[in-house]
């Protein structure tokens, strides 16, 4: 691994400087920004408006630790998953999820993640470290090409709920957005991003108060604190009350409507007290609720519930005038659906 610094850690009016303590003029430093971020160069060779002088001399000083995609599989049903190599060696998933109207970019935030939910095969990962905000620009960059040549339009929608829990890598995150949005980057709106977290209140009111403009979404799965505290035991940290405040504060600094991720399991929550318990959450502040097929991680004790279940959810929901879709899996047969995801291909 290179000791020289990584050039997509610098700022642009850094490279500016750069350049003119070396002789050259600040609007190198312009090209070479454009080169990293627009263009998402690979290598120095890459940058083809710049002479062969310049481009020696970023090659004594700098590395781009560019992410490598080393495979890919694709689904059955169109969805790709790709397997990608950091400049550490460490490996992460992403993926590509296409519909008849628009595609969807899955993104990773971490090498692992650090919270416990037992249903997702990604908590049985430790957590090695957090993705640096080039990394997980890298993984939209890749899905974007694979979105153009695959199926001829750019990637229309991200959403953060792969790899790890976004709000734990907190300022990396937004910067790696800043950089997607920036019309110096991938120029995409905030509107077509979803952050989504499994809740962590204090993170939620951050959020609120940078005044983010991309979505929200919150792995909830229970309004009941003993069965999401057993399902998802570091929410004992996080009581509901907690949760249900900081979404308030959310609302009242944004406005902008909550997703709730919700799986329902046989035994678990499948019965009207989960039901009903789930209603009044949704009464705090204006939301859609998101019923989400759970796919099998060989966990014994979570199994998909019913279609009678889901169907008696989704009446109760509509009759308080709640929104709520349900949100079929997506490569399944490549472990590439949400909470699949744990390099099972290496």
């Amino acid at each position: 691994m290179s000791s020289k610094t990584d050039i997509r850690s610098l700022t642009k009016e850094q490279l500016r400087d750069f350049f003119v303590k070396n002789g050259d003029k600040s609007f190198r430093g312009n090209q070479v920004y454009e080169w990293l971020w627009s263009k998402s160069a690979h290598t120095f060779e890459d940058m083809t408006n710049l002479s062969l002088e310049t481009r020696k001399m970023l090659v004594e000083h700098f590395v781009i630790n560019h992410i490598v995609v080393d495979n890919f599989q694709r689904s059955k049903d169109g969805t790709v998953k790709n397997v990608v190599t950091l400049h550490d060696g460490l490996i992460v998933e992403s993926v590509l999820i296409p519909t008849n109207s628009r595609t969807t970019a899955c993104v990773s935030s971490q090498v692992g993640c650090s919270l416990d939910c037992l249903f997702c095969a990604t908590a049985r990962l430790k957590k090695m470290r957090n993705l640096n905000p080039d990394e997980i620009f890298d993984q939209v960059s890749a899905i974007n090409d694979e979105s153009l040549k695959t199926y001829n339009h750019k990637l229309s929608n991200i959403v953060f709920m792969g790899m790890g829990e976004p709000l734990m890598n907190y300022n990396n995150i937004l910067l790696a957005i800043d950089k997607i949005t920036s019309p110096e980057g991938l120029g995409m709106s905030p509107r077509r991003i979803t952050v989504s977290t499994s809740g962590i209140p204090k993170m939620i009111r951050k959020l609120a108060d940078d005044e983010v403009k991309f979505n929200l979404a919150v792995s909830l799965h229970s309004g009941i604190e003993e069965v999401r505290n057993k399902i998802m035991p570091f929410s004992k940290a996080f009581p509901l009350t907690e949760l249900k405040e900081s979404l308030e504060y959310w609302y009242s600094k944004t406005e902008s409507r909550v997703t709730y991720e919700y799986v329902v399991w046989k035994g678990i929550n499948d019965n009207r007290e989960a039901i009903d318990a789930l209603v009044a959450f949704c009464k705090n502040v204006p939301c859609k609720v998101n019923l989400i097929e759970y796919n099998s991680i060989d966990e014994p004790d979570f199994v998909q519930a019913t279609d009678m279940a889901i169907d008696d959810y989704i009446s109760v929901l509509e009759m308080n005038d709640i929104i709520v879709n349900v949100r079929r899996s997506r490569g399944k047969d490549i472990d590439a659906a949400c909470g699949q995801l744990a390099n099972k291909t290496i």
